[in-house]
């Protein structure tokens, strides 16, 4: 069935629909991964987000069970080169015709994903439309740029009560922005006892839990929309460690007094190469995220800058200078992506036991 991608500047692709017939707006946005369509379809960070992918060949090892970063996805749309019919991997079940049909999920191939690509990176993320070929591009144009692109995102995708994920080691609270399960798994790994709490949780009741460590998830949306979030993590800094990804680490650095902006077109892809400050090590990480802490907002606070990005200079990591709190852009659990920043979740257990054997020094100092 011949379907329309029609963007908000006029631009019109003609593809072939595959999944959900359904029309759909949202922000067009481009992801470099060379594989992991599955879990970029599945990362509850794409909420109300249309995605691209830039590698041609999708869907040529099918959907498999394993491979979810959450059980519903909240993309709007997808938009690819080529869509496989007849996937070939042992652990495939469906193909994402399937199962984007079983999840409501419109999607487009056939275009020119090369076109699309230049024109987002020329004129910045734009909203979009995938619909019927029968639609009059003119209403669609007309309606696209009346519509408001949401600001409830992490409202959506949090979960909505707390839930234990139990392990013998340390207690963390992980506050749910839009939560990859991919840092769920990386935290049971490390035999973690975590508590997973919702968006809003007020940092009395993360309290109450009795953490010996704070998670802050990524998600999606501009961090100015949770303000609540900002709030939480003003009360919480210097009461208990801290480590943020992504949407964790913009609110962490509002919450500070830092500032974050818009980017143009955003990083997403699992190939970003990222310089370690302390260290002068680079890592190639993976990425998925439309605004950034504005450099130069970070000279009146506390807080200092531990990574860069190579390709634009932009922030890719903080560090508190009085407690023990640090935070990065990127995502340390990859999936999808490269592992080279794994090492970050053991660093954030060594900095809460750090943290411990401070406080019982200082105590048995009070003693003597």
């Amino acid at each position: 069935m011949k379907a329309q991608l029609i963007l908000e500047d006029g631009t019109i692709f003609i593809g072939d629909g595959f999944g959900s017939h359904m029309d759909t707006i949202g922000e067009v946005v481009f992801n470099t991964g060379m594989t992991g369509y599955q879990e970029i379809l599945s990362d509850p960070s794409y909420c109300g987000q249309i995605v691209m992918l830039t590698y041609p060949l999708i869907g040529n090892y099918g959907i498999n069970r394993d491979d979810f970063e959450t059980i519903n996805p909240a993309v709007k749309g997808f938009i690819v080169k080529e869509a496989a019919e007849f996937p070939s991997n042992w652990r495939s079940e469906f193909t994402m015709d399937e199962y984007f049909k079983m999840k409501n999920i419109p999607g487009i191939a056939g275009i020119d994903t090369r076109k699309l690509t230049r024109i987002i990176r020329q004129y910045g993320t734009l909203k979009g439309a995938i619909c019927s070929i029968e639609s009059d591009p003119s209403e669609v144009i007309s309606k696209l740029r009346q519509t408001k692109l949401p600001i409830d995102q992490v409202r959506r995708v949090s979960t909505k009560n707390s839930y234990p994920s139990p392990g013998r080691g340390k207690r963390i609270v992980l506050v749910d922005f839009g939560m990859k399960h991919g840092i769920l798994r990386e935290l049971n790994k490390r035999n973690c006892d975590v508590v997973v709490v919702p968006y809003h949780t007020t940092a009395d009741e993360i309290l109450q839990l009795r953490p010996d460590g704070i998670m802050l998830s990524n998600g999606p949306g501009d961090p100015k929309d949770v303000p609540e979030a900002i709030h939480m993590i003003k009360q919480l800094l210097g009461l208990v460690p801290i480590f943020g990804i992504c949407l964790g680490h913009q609110l962490f650095a509002l919450a500070s007094g830092a500032n974050t902006v818009k980017m143009k077109f955003g990083h997403r892809g699992s190939n970003h190469p990222v310089k370690d400050l302390t260290t002068g090590k680079i890592a190639i990480t993976a990425q998925n995220h439309g605004f950034t802490v504005e450099e130069k907002s970070l000279q009146n606070t506390r807080l200092a800058v531990t990574h860069i990005a190579l390709n634009d200079g932009t922030v890719e990591g903080l560090k508190h200078l009085d407690y023990p709190a640090f935070t990065v852009q990127y995502h340390p659990e990859a999936s999808p992506g490269p592992e080279d920043a794994n090492h970050l979740f053991d660093q954030f257990l060594a900095m809460i036991e750090d943290q411990k054997q401070e406080v019982s020094t200082t105590c048995q100092n009070v003693l003597i």
